[in-house]
């Protein structure tokens, strides 16, 4: 095998990719400019997923909220101590709200509750533009093929009597190829939306689930000493 021909495959694929985009017009590279943000968003947001234990199954936080139950308050705390995770983050804070005694069960509930709405705003993160790019990725693959339609029916006309049948069904199948880069883009883009989705309303799920169990089996305060009357006097 000839070695020139291996060391220019991948210029002439990139220019024959180059070239597929151009039949499409300035909509196609729209849509190829998309596609590419929308893969690095979608390897971004596994990343972020993955830093934040979205698939780690919360095996630390389990073991604290059975700590927490047998009333082993401050072994509870240091199995979660310093863990990053969405999960680990909610149970320690629920923990050491529900354990500090100058906030009564509602404040405590409260203000678990404010922490567990940032956390899910973290796990959130992304998932606007994903459904943005599954939504406008058709929509601009539409536009391409309209004005394609446009530009081919225009040289049509000015042919007049010398048209010729082939060119216009190479413009029209040129347009079309707007409409279907628009939908290889929204299609993956959707797919990921779901999955997303999904794994965000499992840690909402486990996260409110965790905190119950925590308020649940909280520690009691310890009853106030009655004041003396002569206390109460002076």
């Amino acid at each position: 095998m000839d070695e020139t021909a291996l060391i220019e495959t991948p210029t002439n694929a990139l220019q024959r990719m180059i070239a597929f985009i151009d039949m499409g017009g300035a909509a196609m590279w729209v849509i190829a400019i998309l596609s590419m943000l929308t893969v690095a968003l979608i390897l971004w947001k596994v990343l972020r997923l993955l830093s934040h234990g979205a698939w780690s199954g919360g095996r630390r936080s389990e073991r604290a909220i059975a700590l927490w139950s047998e009333g082993r308050i401050d072994a509870a705390q240091a199995e979660i101590a310093g863990r990053n995770s969405l999960r680990a983050r909610l149970v320690r804070a629920a923990m050491q709200a529900a354990s500090d005694p100058t906030l009564d069960e509602t404040a405590a509930k409260a203000e678990t509750a404010r922490v567990a709405r940032h956390l899910l705003l973290q796990a959130r993160s992304g998932l606007r533009a994903l459904e943005l790019a599954s939504t406008i990725g058709p929509l601009l693959g539409l536009l391409g093929t309209v004005t394609g339609m446009i530009a081919a029916f225009q040289a049509l006309q000015e042919a007049g009597a010398r048209a010729d049948p082939a060119t216009l069904a190479g413009g029209i199948w040129e347009a079309l190829l707007t409409t279907a880069a628009g939908m290889a883009v929204a299609i993956p883009a959707q797919i990921a939306l779901t999955w997303f989705e999904s794994v965000v309303d499992r840690l909402r799920h486990d996260m409110e689930d965790a905190a119950t169990r925590i308020f649940q089996r909280a520690p009691r305060a310890a009853p106030r000493r009655p004041v003396p009357l002569s206390a109460a006097a002076e």
